[in-house]
């Protein structure tokens, strides 16, 4: 009987191991399955951008010489340093315009208790529903008769300095995860609210301010609309993401000049990713903790 049951079990134990074993095979098969059908397209632009231009318009994958003087060729267009600078000049001052705006806001939201406030959430949410189609004619008509800021990036730039009604909520979630007893000791410390916003909230809320930062740098990076509206008359206002449709237009046979720009392009958002990934996604699950 013993023999028996020391048999069974030690049948069972390889039965369970083998099942984990195989279990694990298979994620990691998963795994690496969906990582190549996202790194694919990398490879490709990666590699055409540095074939020949004869070998380009070819069907083959593995260029025959590295020519890595293609990248700079790019450079030497005509315009493309300026697109990078209005690129880096919107994005980074949009980031910044827009995390020391939402900052305040969230804050209110989520630690003040004040009649409207959830009038004013309501409001905040309202405004991400509205599709920026539906005010473009307007605000257009306000940024170049009024203020005279066509041709330029500035009516892109200068609304972000008064808050982002993603970048608020985003944030105003995850303020709700912070204790608010952190709050009441700063004060009985004699803190301010300023004091005690920039002393204990800010830095507490370092990886929803970083998932909001990346979010809005994204998004100022690859904005091809805003431009187009405001700065398609002014080739010196151009941003990367706007010059790149010229600059495929000009070069519509060179696909190896055409892959070099495009992961030109694309290349900032992937670093900055790779280097902040863990603040972003440590500040993006929190934000669903509470609502």
């Amino acid at each position: 009987m013993n023999t028996t049951t020391r048999t069974t079990t030690r049948t069972t134990v390889r039965t369970r191991t083998r099942t984990r074993v195989l279990h694990w095979i298979a994620v990691h098969i998963t795994a690496v399955a969906v990582a190549l059908f996202f790194v694919l397209p990398f490879v490709f632009v990666l590699l055409t951008s540095v074939m020949s231009d004869e070998q380009a318009m070819s069907g083959e994958l593995w260029p025959h010489e590295w020519q890595w003087s293609n990248y700079a060729e790019v450079f030497r267009t005509p315009g493309f340093l300026d697109w990078w600078k209005n690129s880096l000049i919107y994005a980074g001052l949009g980031t910044l315009f827009t995390v020391c705006s939402s900052i305040p806001v969230a804050y209110a939201l989520a630690k003040f208790r004040f009649r409207g406030r959830r009038t004013a959430m309501t409001l905040v949410i309202a405004t991400m529903m509205l599709p920026p189609q539906v005010i473009v004619i307007p605000m257009y008509l306000v940024w170049a008769q009024q203020l005279h800021l066509s041709g330029s990036l500035w009516p892109l730039i200068i609304p972000l300095a008064f808050g982002d009604a993603y970048s608020i909520f985003l944030l105003r979630q995850f303020l709700l995860t912070i204790p608010t007893e952190y709050l009441e000791s700063a004060r009985i410390d004699g803190c301010g609210e300023l004091r005690t916003l920039l002393s204990v909230v800010v830095p507490m809320a370092k990886p929803g301010i970083a998932a909001i930062a990346l979010f809005q740098f994204f998004s100022c990076w690859n904005d091809y609309f805003g431009p187009q509206i405001y700065a398609a008359q002014n080739p010196g206002a151009w941003t990367l993401s706007y010059g790149l449709e010229s600059f495929k237009s000009a070069h519509s046979v060179d696909w190896n000049l055409t892959m070099a720009a495009t992961l030109l392009v694309m290349a900032p958002i992937i670093l900055v990713f790779f280097f902040a990934q863990k603040a972003f996604v440590e500040g993006v699950t929190l934000t669903g903790v509470k609502g």
